[in-house]
């Protein structure tokens, strides 16, 4: 009796701990990382600075070091416009890709795109990848003070709008932090350098955790 006592707590307790494993937040069943496309412009290729300093790079490394097995590629093309990553989107984001962070905007707004053009690609864009069943995680942009108050209107209204449309998870402004900050960009000013890069990732990182989360409920069991 003693014995089958013995082997039941045993069993009981391996039990216990597969189950632990097996429904850990943070990894696969399998052990096969997530894969996501960080598809963006300048912001996300991480324009001026060695690839290990990148915005996807850094990010990838501070989700790990939380226990994520997660694998995510850089999909940023300096100067892209919102227009420019539709025309690409479906080369950027390959099939098995699991979830996707949508930075795109910025260079619409230098520019002065007529931001319902820049709505309509962005649209496109998400709509696309909810057919296709991919968790997005969809950041805004904010417009310069001389773009002048009915551009900010028009252009910042865009990216809460389409975030609610499709559902889908929103951090509201990429640069949050850092914009205006001399000690945070490079010297051209606008783009962030390292210590710029390393804000963005502390501060986006609630957030990629939900759509590490959301991701993985939508994978096939």
């Amino acid at each position: 009796m003693q014995a089958l006592v013995h082997r039941l707590t045993v069993a009981l307790l391996m039990l216990t701990g597969l189950v632990a494993s097996t429904t850990s937040p943070a990894a696969a069943q399998d052990g096969t990382p997530l894969k996501i496309v960080a598809f963006g412009d300048s912001l996300t290729a991480g324009y001026g600075l060695p690839a290990q300093d990148a915005f996807p790079a850094k990010l990838q490394a501070a989700l790990k070091a939380k226990g994520h097995n997660v694998e995510i590629e850089n999909a940023g093309v300096s100067g892209d416009t919102a227009s420019g990553g539709l025309s690409r989107l479906d080369w950027s984001i390959p099939d098995g890709t699991d979830a996707v962070i949508v930075e795109l905007g910025a260079n619409d707004m230098l520019r002065g795109v007529d931001p319902q053009v820049t709505r309509q690609a962005l649209d496109e864009i998400l709509a696309r990848l909810t057919a296709r069943n991919i968790a997005v995680l969809f950041c805004g942009m904010r417009a310069a003070p001389n773009m002048g108050a009915d551009f900010a209107r028009a252009f910042e209204s865009i990216f809460a709008e389409l975030a609610k449309k499709y559902d889908v998870i929103f951090y509201p402004f990429f640069l949050d932090g850092v914009a205006a900050q001399a000690k945070l960009a490079l010297r051209d000013g606008v783009h962030p350098n390292a210590a710029g890069v390393d804000i963005i990732v502390a501060n986006i990182v609630p957030k990629a955790e939900e759509l590490i989360a959301r991701a993985r409920k939508r994978a096939p069991s």
